[in-house]
């Protein structure tokens, strides 16, 4: 079974085209989901109380906004936070892909250039968008400033180095077609032939 990371900047459209996988009957993983899942987990917890204090939790919930704050403004912190939750979630992943009976499954994830995650991947997908347009969409979507859209995009990497370990780029910039590339995806990845 081939395993396939679906990736882009904030606002590039990865939902859509993981929703759309989704209604072809691929199974999809949300790491972002299954990292919230796993603040509560006794592992995760304890790792995270270790390294930034007991007043992130709340008995067993995790105070995620106060944690947003300090880790986007301390890159530190960041790479400390990154460090216990990615390799919980790649170990679910694997764990739930090994359930999986498709051709092939997909893992939705933010970051995939930024954790080296990168490698456990068969095929890389990389949702591009301009980033003007993935500000703009981010800004409606979560009702926030532009200023701070500008500083979670400062914790991603560069749209060249993902477009770099793409295997396919998906364009989703409001003029190109998104389901149709999908679809070519999907025959690519699952072997079939283009119908004459």
């Amino acid at each position: 079974m081939k395993k396939v990371g679906v990736t882009g900047g904030i606002g590039s459209g990865k939902s859509t085209v993981c929703e759309v996988l989704r209604v072809l009957g691929v199974p999809v993983f949300n790491a972002d989901r299954e990292a919230k899942a796993l603040y509560a987990s006794s592992k995760v917890r304890n790792a995270v109380i270790d390294a930034f204090g007991e007043r992130f939790y709340v008995g067993d919930v995790v105070d995620r906004k106060a944690l947003a704050e300090l880790v986007f403004k301390d890159p530190e912190a960041l790479a400390k936070l990154n460090g216990i939750l990615h390799p919980a979630v790649r170990q679910r992943f694997r764990d739930w892909a090994a359930e999986q009976t498709a051709p092939y499954v997909v893992m939705e994830a933010a970051i995939l250039a930024e954790t080296g995650g990168v490698k456990a991947f068969d095929h890389v997908v990389v949702v591009s968008a301009p980033e003007e347009l993935r500000i703009q969409r981010v800004m409606r979507r979560d009702g926030v400033e532009e200023e701070a859209v500008r500083a979670r995009l400062r914790n991603q990497t560069d749209e060249a180095t993902r477009l770099a370990m793409a295997d396919t780029v998906i364009v989703n910039d409001d003029r190109t077609l998104v389901i149709p590339q999908v679809l070519e995806l999907h025959r690519q990845l699952t072997g079939h032939e283009r119908p004459a």
